[in-house]
């Protein structure tokens, strides 16, 4: 793949500064008076792609035309597939219909090409709000202290489809190291995935830090004399997760193959895209062009920065410009050898 470290960090970090050269709207914008606009969220509520999409529902529309209401609409199903191919396919592209599209967009239409109905380069990106490493935890029960107990021991992991990253990623680990792991599919999202492990239907998901932090912080706190309910032992992403310790190994530390090592690198692109919106294929450019400026301005706005620390999110700003890049790069660059690798490694040979 022919993304560049300084493009990936150049990816994450503009936002940064928006808030001091945010984008001013022009005054051809749209104007969206009396309008409701929709945000479609590819999984059941509770979630971070929810979370985000309520915290986008309540703050975009001050940064419009008009001012106009925005609501969500829950489409779950297939890992998020179902709502990404009927987005791309059959959504209004009039500019009222946006996504908060799946941050595995990418790699699941290379690597599953007859199930993805899209191509992730044809959607216009409107721009992120994080950064989303997978993080695996495990319940401490398990008796996994750290990554390599699996060489001996069997896990059991839930999440919701076999599109979702939840599922994608603790197959990659079980592929790169042949450690015994089993992953349950069907549930809806990734908050009955984590309650599947408290009731003990599960000992294990995949999810981003926040997904973690937000619903079941307590799992991470050890009591007097007693051990954390949970404990994160393995990531994958581009950088290292922010509010992780140091142990917690980022899997692109860990192979040495240098296949295995494109492969970690393809996968781990899904981290930049983080959580966002996007409009389908075909939406007039000037209307995309006025919803990325007003989202680089609730990006910069600190009501929007406190609402996010309000709901236990965070904020780490990228301009849909710099995602459409970053997009584009990895579905152009990504060599059929790597895709072909990844997904023998994930789903079998």
């Amino acid at each position: 793949m022919k993304i560049t470290t300084k493009t990936l960090i150049t990816g994450v970090a503009v936002g940064l500064a928006l808030a001091a050269s945010a984008t001013v709207a022009s005054a051809g914008m749209k104007d969206y008076t009396g309008k409701t606009l929709k945000i479609v969220i590819p999984y059941g509520p509770g979630g971070t792609y929810d979370k985000y999409g309520v915290a986008f529902s309540n703050h975009l529309g001050k940064h419009l035309k008009g001012n106009p209401n925005i609501i969500l609409q829950h489409m779950p199903g297939a890992g998020g597939a179902k709502a990404m191919n009927w987005f791309a396919n059959v959504a209004p592209k009039d500019g009222m219909t946006m996504i908060v599209p799946l941050d595995n967009s990418v790699t699941n239409q290379l690597m599953r090409p007859k199930k993805m109905r899209y191509d992730a380069r044809t959607l216009n990106w409107i721009g992120s709000s994080n950064q989303t490493n997978v993080v695996m935890v495990v319940r401490t029960d398990a008796g996994i202290n750290k990554l390599s107990d699996l060489k001996t021991k069997k896990l059991i992991g839930s999440t919701s489809g076999k599109n979702s990253s939840g599922y994608i990623n603790p197959m990659l680990i079980r592929g790169l190291f042949d450690y015994n792991i089993k992953m349950v599919t069907g549930y809806k999202g990734s908050s009955k995935s984590i309650f599947a492990m408290e009731q003990g239907e599960s000992q294990m998901a995949a999810f981003n830090w926040l997904a973690w932090a937000s619903k079941v912080p307590h799992w991470f706190v050890a009591k007097k004399g007693d051990k954390p309910f949970a404990k994160a032992i393995a990531q994958i992403g581009i950088f290292r997760d922010p509010d992780l310790p140091k142990s917690v190994p980022m899997i692109s530390e860990l192979v040495s193959k240098d296949m295995d090592k494109k492969a970690v690198g393809f996968l781990s692109v899904a981290g930049l895209l983080g959580r966002g919106l996007a409009l389908p294929p075909g939406v007039d450019k000037d209307i995309v062009a006025g919803l990325r400026a007003a989202y680089d301005k609730m990006n910069a706005d600190p009501a929007f920065a406190a609402d996010l620390k309000k709901r236990k999110l965070r904020l780490i700003p990228s301009t849909g410009a710099k995602i459409q890049e970053i997009v584009n790069s990895a579905v152009e660059d990504a060599s059929p050898e790597v895709v072909k690798h990844a997904r023998n490694l994930i789903f079998g040979s």
